[in-house]
C-alpha cells in the first residue's frame, strides 16, 4: 500500500496509509539531520566500515548530545 497520497486533481483517488504518512516525516527529518555532517553527506571514507562508524558518530552527536 502506498504511503504518499496522490495528487488532489487525480480523477481516481489512490488509497494510502494515513498513519504511516504522518510518521514518515520523522524518518526524513532524521536523514536530514544526519546529512548535516559533511563527512557523511559527501562520503569521504572509502571503506564501508569507516563510513558506518562516521554515520554512527553523526547519529550520536545529532540525537544524543
Amino acid at each position: 500500500m502506498p504511503v504518499i497520497p496522490g495528487r488532489s486533481s487525480r480523477k481516481r483517488q489512490i488509497l494510502y496509509d494515513r498513519a504511516r504518512y504522518r510518521e514518515r516525516h520523522r524518518v526524513e527529518n532524521a536523514f536530514c539531520r544526519i546529512k548535516d555532517y559533511r563527512r557523511v553527506a559527501t562520503r569521504y571514507d572509502k571503506l564501508a566500515a569507516n563510513f558506518l562508524s562516521g554515520v554512527a558518530l553523526a547519529i550520536l552527536v545529532a540525537f544524543w548530545l
